[in-house]
C-alpha cells in the first residue's frame, strides 16, 4: 500500500512553515507528522499531492492500492483502527474535514481534497489531533512526544546513559550513540528521548516531555522546560521552553526561546530572546498569510514562529508573537516589527530585500558545514517562495 500524503487548506494557515514543505513534513513530538503513519502502518512507500514548486523534491505516484492522508492529522490508535477499516471508495471524514480515503489504481483521478463527497463518507466520531495554525504545534508538541514515545520505544531496551547524571524516575530513552554526560535528567513530568548519536553535554538540566533526536547537542549548562522537542542535527543552549525546532538549526548559546517554532537551517544568535507574554496579558496576535492580518491566537503564551532559513544576531529581541519568514536576516538594536518578511535583511532600524544571490550564498556554506548539497530543487523552491512573498516587501 502506498500512503499519500495531501495538503488541505490548512497548508495556507501554517505558513510560512509549509512555503517549504508540505504539511506532513512539519514535526510535532518526535517525529513529523508523516513518519507517525509510516510507523504505525509499517510502509516505507509514501508520497505527496503538494504545492507544484514542492513537487520535485516531494514527488507523487501511486501504486494499484492507495491510501490518502490529510497530512495536517496526526494518527493515534483509534483513528488507525477506523482508517484500517475503510475500503475502496471510502472516505474517512470529521466536521466536514477528509482525513483519510481509500482508491484503488483505476480510481486513482477521481480523489480530489475539495471532492471527496463523491466517495462513500464514513463520519469520524472521535476526537483527532490537526495541526491547522502554527502556535499549535507547540501547544500539542508535549502530548505529540508522549504518544511518540510510547511508539518508537515499545518493545525495546534503552542504551545506557553514563552514570555520572542524575535521573529522576525512570521514563527514559537513549538510543544507540547518545551521550550524556554529569546532567539531570527529570522525567516525573514526561518522558526524556535521546535520538542516535545525540549528545547531552556536562550540567544540562532537563525536565520532561522533551525530545533531543538524531545527531543533535544541547551544550553546557542547557536549561530545558517540558514540550520541547529539538529535531535532527541541530546545536541547542540557553533555555528553552515547549518550543519546536525542525531540524539542521542552532541556537547554540545563552538567551530565552519560548512557546516557539523554528524552521530548519535557521539560525539564532548568542544573547537572543523572545517574549512569550504580554505586559497587558492579552491574547497574543500572530500574523496571518491567509488573511493578510494579524489572527488572534487565543493564547497567552505565545513566542517566535520562524521560518526556514532565517537569522538573527547576536542581542536580536523579539516581541511576543512575532512572526518571522523564510530567509530573512535579522540583527540591529530594539525589537523588530512582529512581522518580519520572507527575505527581508535588517530590523528595528529598517528593513531593505535580502537578495536571493545573496541568500543562496549563505545556504551553500551552511549547506556545506553539515555536510549537505544546497542544490537545484533546494534554490527553484525557495526562488519561488521568494516570488510568492514579493508583494510583503514594500520596504
Amino acid at each position: 500500500m502506498t500512503l499519500i500524503f495531501f495538503d488541505d487548506y490548512a497548508r495556507e494557515t501554517l505558513l510560512p512553515l509549509t512555503f517549504t514543505r508540505p504539511v506532513s513534513e512539519i514535526r510535532i513530538g518526535i517525529l513529523t507528522i508523516g513518519e507517525k503513519w509510516k510507523k504505525y502502518l509499517k510502509t516505507d512507500k509514501t508520497s505527496c499531492i503538494t504545492s507544484d514548486y514542492l513537487q520535485q523534491k516531494y514527488p507523487f505516484s501511486f501504486s494499484s492500492d492507495n491510501l490518502f492522508i490529510n497530512g495536517s492529522v496526526c494518527p493515534d490508535e483509534g483513528l488507525l483502527e477506523a482508517v484500517d477499516k475503510l475500503k475502496d471508495g471510502q472516505a474517512l471524514v470529521k466536521d466536514e474535514i477528509l482525513i483519510a480515503a481509500k482508491l484503488g489504481k483505476a480510481d486513482i483521478d477521481q480523489f480530489d481534497v475539495h471532492q471527496y463527497k463523491g466517495l462513500d463518507n464514513i463520519t469520524y466520531k472521535d476526537n483527532i489531533t490537526r495541526i491547522v495554525y502554527p502556535e499549535q504545534i507547540f501547544a500539542f508538541n508535549e502530548a505529540e512526544i508522549r504518544k511518540d514515545f510510547k511508539l518508537i520505544t515499545s518493545g525495546r531496551t534503552s542504551a545506557s546513559i553514563s552514570a555520572t547524571n542524575t535521573v529522576i524516575g525512570d521514563e527514559i530513552f537513549a538510543e544507540e550513540g547518545a551521550e550524556a554526560e554529569c546532567s539531570i535528567f527529570n522525567t516525573t513530568k514526561g518522558p526524556i528521548y535521546l535520538g542516535h548519536s545525540s549528545e547531552v553535554m556536562e550540567n544540562s538540566t532537563i525536565r520532561g516531555a522533551f525530545a533531543l533526536c538524531e545527531g543533535s547537542q544541547l551544550k553546557i549548562g542547557a536549561k530545558i522546560y517540558s514540550g520541547t522537542t529539538i529535531g535532527p542535527h541541530c546545536r541547542v543552549g540557553g533555555e528553552v521552553n515547549n518550543a519546536v525546532i525542525q531540524a539542521y538549526s542552532s541556537k547554540a548559546h545563552d538567551g530565552y526561546l519560548g512557546n516557539a517554532v523554528v524552521g530548519e537551517w535557521c539560525n539564532i544568535g548568542a544573547d537572543s530572546n523572545n517574549s512569550n507574554l504580554k505586559n497587558t496579558y492579552a491574547d497574543v496576535k500572530l500574523w496571518s498569510y491567509q488573511k493578510d492580518s494579524f489572527r488572534n491566537t487565543g493564547l497567552l503564551h505565545c513566542g517566535l514562529i520562524m521560518g526556514d532559513h532565517s537569522k538573527c544576531a547576536i542581542n536580536t529581541m523579539f516581541n511576543t508573537g512575532t512572526v518571522a519568514g523564510v530567509g530573512a536576516n535579522i540583527f540591529g538594536a530594539g525589537f523588530p516589527r512582529n512581522f518580519i518578511p520572507d527575505f527581508s535583511w535588517g530590523g528595528a532600524q529598517g528593513l531593505s530585500v535580502y537578495s536571493l544571490n545573496k541568500m543562496f550564498e549563505t545556504a551553500a556554506k551552511v549547506y556545506e558545514r553539515r555536510g549537505r548539497t544546497f542544490d537545484a530543487t533546494e534554490k527553484a523552491i525557495l526562488t519561488k517562495v521568494f516570488e510568492l512573498t514579493q508583494k510583503y516587501r514594500r520596504f
